[in-house]
Formats: structure tokens, sequence, C-alpha cells
């Protein structure tokens, strides 16, 4: 599709402020918070069917409606309502003031199957994302009529104040409230004792702590002239993912996809069989902590770890012997080697200009799992929606692994390379024996 061709007409653009009172404070942000704060908003599409619905429903997605339990679910959740600013020793915090989430209404010309195809762009992001002004809010959300009668939800997330599940817990808590008139929904009510990832003082910094969790992502812009880069989405059944998981030993999924991509990306690339490769993801910390943080804890709970190997070993081994090289990285880390992290982290730099942009080297990967997240619960009470995805991904090197949303354990793979390396990474998966029936969805 071609996104940018459509043209977008806002019709309306205001402030929602939380319903009721709010604390009104300053909300200390941990170091894991300030890692991401570089980030800036996470941009996601949800897209919902007029076809879901019955035909005699004209309240399809009621703005005001939307609005109410919307101004509802910003009491609990209350920092997105607030704007990021400064401390008087200069670090970022969230002021909890209830300025309000900005949300806007527009009105497009396309039709729900010009979202259908999951995959994410930059047209996408500037098509359905509201723009985000000032900076400093928090919470913004578009929500874009189509011309047949569907609707595409954008949300952006500032990533300094909620990760992934933060994020999900929000958006599902928010469509109770609509689903329900906001009197019967059952809400998990988020934690914002941020001082549960506060520092040690004084800090006890591991050895192991950097390479592991602290390196720092070396993305880089490409020469001129180079291959530009491209997206795909994969799809890969619920039988082929059991099929590949007893393949690698009986790993999670996330091990066995990540496995079949470091392998076939390094392959792809035609690496130096000699060069050191790495792969990054982030883990959620929530539960490995001693005591466990709550699961309704909202903010950033996530860290970056790094598994490596030599380019050779990882093109050579069988499929199970890097899912092994994974799952050993996942469980090397305890609570105080997760301490260990936060402590650098409060120790390094914080702020500073946004994240690099641009392209990771050939070497480095980099895998998201949003697979077990609850991506799709998100009924307003019109249907949950067809598609869920990012907005955007246009960093080679990336990659997300994400549930399809079929409701059958089947999932989706968005991955980002140069177009040449894409080609080669598309032949190379297809040549994985355990999944000969995978092909690229675009």
């Amino acid at each position: 599709m071609d996104p940018g061709a459509a043209g977008v007409r806002v019709v309306e653009s205001c402030l929602v402020t939380p319903s009721d009172e709010t604390p009104r404070e300053g909300l200390w942000l941990s170091a894991l918070d300030l890692v991401l704060a570089k980030r800036g908003h996470t941009p996601l599409v949800h897209v919902y069917s007029a076809s879901d619905v019955a035909a005699a429903d004209d309240d399809f997605f009621n703005v005001n409606k939307l609005k109410k339990s919307m101004a509802k679910a910003l009491v609990p959740f209350y920092p997105l309502a607030g704007r990021l600013g400064v401390d008087s020793d200069g670090r970022i915090e969230i002021n909890c003031n209830a300025e309000g989430a900005l949300f806007v209404v527009a009105h497009c010309d396309r039709t729900f199957e010009d979202f259908s195809d999951s995959k994410p762009s930059s047209e996408l992001r500037k098509l359905v994302r509201p723009p985000v002004q000032p900076a400093s809010v928090i919470l913004a959300v578009q929500v874009t009529f189509l011309k047949c009668g569907g609707v595409v939800l954008g949300t952006a997330v500032h990533h300094a104040v909620a990760d992934g599940p933060s994020t999900f817990h929000f958006i599902r808590t928010w469509a109770g409230y609509c689903r329900d008139d906001g009197e019967t929904a059952a809400v998990e009510l988020p934690c914002h004792d941020h001082a549960l990832l506060r520092a040690r003082s004084p800090p006890v910094i591991r050895p192991e702590t950097i390479p592991m969790f602290c390196s720092k992502l070396p993305m880089r812009e490409s020469p001129p002239g180079t291959s530009v880069v491209a997206t795909r989405v994969f799809a890969f059944s619920s039988d082929q993912l059991r099929a590949l998981k007893r393949h690698c030993g009986g790993v999670t999924t996330f091990c066995a996809v990540s496995a079949l991509v470091w392998q076939c990306v390094c392959v792809a690339r035609q690496l130096d069989p000699d060069a050191t490769t790495r792969m990054n993801f982030p883990v959620d910390v929530r539960p490995r902590l001693r005591p466990p943080l709550p699961d309704r804890y909202f903010g950033n709970g996530i860290v970056n770890v790094f598994a490596t190997a030599v380019v050779k070993d990882v093109v050579s081994e069988t499929l199970a012997s890097v899912a092994s090289r994974v799952k050993d990285t996942t469980e090397r880390f305890d609570d105080e080697l997760l301490r260990s992290a936060v402590d650098y982290f409060e120790m390094a730099e914080k702020g500073g200009p946004p994240e690099d942009s641009g392209n990771l080297p050939d070497t480095e990967l980099r895998m998201n799992s949003w697979f077990h997240l609850p991506m799709y619960d998100a009924d307003f009470g019109w249907g949950k929606p067809r598609v869920m995805t990012r907005a955007e991904t246009v960093r080679g090197g990336w990659a997300y692994l994400l549930a399809a949303g079929a409701g059958d354990g089947s999932a989706h793979l968005l991955i980002s390379l140069e177009a040449a390396t894409l080609k080669k990474f598309e032949r190379a998966i297809a040549r994985c024996g355990v999944l000969a029936s995978v092909r690229a969805r675009l």
C-alpha cells in the first residue's frame, strides 16, 4: 500500500484530562526509565473492521464514549496525563499535573484492506500517529475513521514512562471502561512505585554486567549508494511454531524463532566466519527480581541482554544448538546481576540527545518479542482489532515477534534489513526444512 498518497483530515484535537482528582506530584523515574527516555514515543496501531459489528450499530467508535472512558482510565494511570520535566537536580521526571492526554480525531479516504497487511512503515506512522506537540506530552491518541467505516486507532506513549506490558495494561483498562461504560470493568490498579527499582548505595557492579546488559547498540547511517532498508512480514502457523520448538529441543517460542532468525540473518549477510556476532533482546525483569516486582508495575521493567557468538558457530550449528545459546543467555542472570545493571545505569550519563538513528552493523541483530503481550485485548465494545502492529520499524537489523491475532498461537515476524539482504534472508528461511512452507506475506 502507499499510505503517503492518502489524505488525512483532522477534524478535532483536544486534551482529555482525568475524570477525578489525581495526585499532583513529581514522579521519580528509575534508571531503567531514563535509559529509554531517548527512544521518544512508541507508535502503535490497532485496526478495526466495521463488519465485526451489527449493521444496525451506527455508534461505531463513538468519540464521546472513547473520551469519557479515557478520562476515567487516566485516574489510576495518572502519569499518562502529566508532562515530562526535570527535577531540581536536572533529572528527568514526570510532572503529574493532570494537563491531559492528546486526543485527535481524523478521517481518511483509505479502507480497512489498505491496513490489513500488518506491515509498519514511516508512511503509516505519519498517517495514523498523532503529531505529539509539545514533546513533553506523554500520551497521544488518534482515532482515524476510514472510508469503509473501519477505524484505525493510533497510540503513542513516551518510552520514559511505560514499556510494552505497561502500555498494553493501560489500553486494556481503557477498553474495559469503554466496553462496560466504566461501571463494571475490573481494573487491575497499576503500581507507580518506581523506587522499587532504585539503585543501591553504594552501587555494586559485577564485571559481567557491562558486556551482558550495558553495551550500546552501535546504530549507524548507511553509506550513500547502499541498498535502502525494507521491511517484510513472515507468517508462522501454530503448527509450524510447534514443529520448530520441537526441532530446537522444546525451548520457548522466542528462543526457537530467535535462533532461526539469527542463523538466517548471518547466512544472508555473508559475514566473515571468524567475526563476532551479537543478538540483543529485551527481557522483563518483573518476575526475576527478589522480591519480584508486581505484575502491574507501571513503568519500564525491561533490560536489554546480549547473546554473543562466533559467526561460523551460529551458521554451522544445528538450530537446537543456537536456540540453546539464546536460552542460556536468558537464564544467566539473577536478582544480583539485575541489581548490578540498575546500579550501572544509575551511574551512567542520563538524558542527552535522542538515541542514535540508522541501522545496526551487519554483525548485530535486535530481536523484540511481543508474542505474549495482550496486544489484541483492546475491545472497546465494537470487537477486537483485526490487526495490531507498530506503526513504524525502519531500522536495519531490527525484528519483532508478534502474535498474529487469530488466537491459535500463530505469529508474525516483522524484520527490517537492507533490501538485497532481505531477499537472501527469505531464501534462507525457505530452505529451513522444518519450516518449508513459510513464505513472506508481502
